[in-house]
């Protein structure tokens, strides 16, 4: 008999749609089911009526162009394809749940979030249909699409006025690519008079610029419609549990010295009388950490999460204690923890980019 992973891999079964049998099911059970066998779609899910929101948007400024929304592992638009990657657990409340659980947060759960989301991806479908991109002009304003990410520009210029606020993280610095898809989006908020809010910046030139081109390509058929679509639900095999355990991995660690030369500044080996150890103090005030830090610093729960608990690991390793005020250890340890959390989140952007 065959080893079990020598054997030709089951096809993906279809589920009963929208009550699928594992909507009731308890999270160990969930876990092991494959991605492909889950059976969503955006149809008749939380998704659809912001996918038809999206389309109404762009067909109110002219725009008859509609990209192809699908469902995969995370939000994206694969690389000069003009298409809308949305991530597959949003297409489920149950999934949404699971995703919370294990993540801390559900990017784009909240429809306010989600628009936010859709119209960015819609300004890479856009940029990608009209191949807007190989125009001298854009490349003038925005840069050439081929540049790597500058890590002397991201994310380390929170108040620059050379680019547009509209995701977290100072997206639009990331790359020329996330400029134009941020500026467009900006463009295409309703209600939002952006000449107002941007006047007087430098980004204010690149939406004009957005504007422009948006009128010139009103009416018109966009040059590029298909391409590969990037792993597709409906064809990824792995169980919840294996995606779950990669993406986590993906919150690398950084060198243990660096928590220690950081923990020892703001802990002590000697105890005072009555004094919390460390991991405990750490623990006890974990929730305010994450909520603040990640609000502050405008990235993700579980990413505070992941370095918090990494950070009362250690100390519990190193046997430290508490030696000044409540107020002051907590300001410190904010101050140290959201400069690690940016730190990561840098390493993060630029591993995900070099997968564009």
């Amino acid at each position: 008999m065959k080893n079990q992973t020598d054997m030709p891999r089951a096809r993906c079964r279809r589920m009963y749609w929208p009550h699928p049998d594992w909507e009731n099911a308890p999270d160990e059970d969930l876990l092991d089911e494959r991605i492909c066998d889950l059976g969503v779609r955006i149809e008749q899910s939380p998704l659809e009526d912001s996918v038809r929101q999206l389309y109404s948007e762009l067909e109110s400024r002219g725009l008859t162009f509609q990209p192809r929304c699908y469902l995969t592992v995370e939000w994206l638009c694969p690389d000069r394809v003009p298409v809308i990657g949305i991530p597959f657990w949003l297409a489920h409340p149950r999934l949404i749940e699971l995703e919370k659980k294990m993540m801390l947060e559900a990017e784009g759960a909240d429809p306010v979030q989600r628009m936010r989301l859709l119209r960015h991806e819609a300004g890479h479908s856009y940029n990608y249909a009209y191949r807007f991109y190989r125009r001298t002009r854009w490349r003038e304003l925005f840069g050439p699409i081929s540049e790597d990410y500058n890590p002397d520009e991201y994310p380390m210029r929170p108040y620059s006025r050379k680019y547009v606020v509209h995701l977290k993280d100072n997206y639009a610095q990331a790359h020329p690519d996330e400029d134009f898809a941020e500026t467009f989006a900006v463009w295409l908020t309703p209600g939002l008079d952006w000449h107002r809010k941007y006047a007087g910046w430098p980004a204010l030139k690149k939406l004009e610029y957005v504007d422009r081109l948006m009128k010139e390509s009103a009416g018109k058929p966009p040059e590029v419609t298909a391409g590969e679509l990037f792993r597709p639900a409906s064809r990824v095999r792995a169980t919840l549990r294996t995606y779950y355990k990669r993406k986590k991995k993906e919150f690398r660690d950084l060198f243990p010295e660096v928590y220690d030369r950081i923990l020892n500044s703001i802990f002590s080996a000697h105890a005072p009388e009555g004094s919390l150890r460390a991991s405990a103090f750490i623990r006890k005030y974990r929730r305010e950490l994450i909520d603040t830090v990640a609000r502050l610093a405008l990235v993700r729960k579980y990413l505070v999460n992941e370095i918090l608990a990494r950070l009362a690991a250690r100390a519990r390793q190193l046997d430290i204690y508490q030696h000044e005020g409540t107020e002051h250890t907590l300001l410190r340890l904010g101050v140290v923890l959201t400069s690690l959390v940016l730190e990561e989140q840098y390493v993060l952007t630029k591993s995900s980019a070099s997968r564009k």
